[in-house]
C-alpha cells in the first residue's frame, strides 16, 4: 500500500526557512519522479518543484528560484523541499507527489500535472 508521511510545515514569519520531509512506503522511491506541489486560499494546485529520476535534472516555478531546493534520500526513501526566504505568497498547503514515468521530465511533470500518488499534504503559513 502506497502511503506518504510529510512533516515540516508550519507558521514562520517572513524571511524564515522551513524543510519539508515526505517519507515514502509501499514502494521503492529511486525509480519515481518526485515533487512539490501547493494549494494557494482560492487558488488551484500548482507544482513547485520536481526532480527527474532519470538523470537529476529539476524544475522549479519562477517564484521559487533561488529560495526553495528539492532532494531526495533513496536509502531513507524520503523526498526532501528546502524552503528559504519564505515570503507570505508562498502559504498553502504542501503535497508530496510521485510519477512513475521514468521518461518524463521534470519540467513536464510539474507543469502537466503528472501525478500518480499525492501525499496528505501539509500546511505552511508564511506570517508576521
Amino acid at each position: 500500500q502506497v502511503q506518504f508521511v510529510e512533516s515540516g510545515g508550519g507558521l514562520v514569519q517572513p524571511g524564515g526557512s522551513l524543510r519539508l520531509s515526505c517519507v515514502a512506503s509501499g514502494f521503492t522511491l529511486h525509480y519515481y519522479n518526485i515533487g512539490w506541489f501547493r494549494q494557494a486560499p482560492g487558488k488551484e494546485r500548482e507544482g513547485v518543484s520536481c526532480a527527474s529520476a532519470k538523470d537529476g535534472s529539476t524544475y522549479y516555478e519562477d517564484s521559487v528560484k533561488g529560495r526553495f531546493s528539492i532532494s531526495r534520500d533513496n536509502v531513507k526513501n524520503t523526498v526532501y523541499l528546502q524552503m528559504n526566504s519564505l515570503k507570505p505568497e508562498d502559504t498553502g498547503v504542501y503535497y508530496c507527489v510521485v510519477h512513475g514515468d521514468f521518461g518524463a521530465t521534470a519540467q513536464a511533470m510539474c507543469e502537466m500535472t503528472l501525478i500518480d500518488f499525492w501525499g496528505q499534504g501539509t500546511q505552511v503559513t508564511v506570517s508576521s
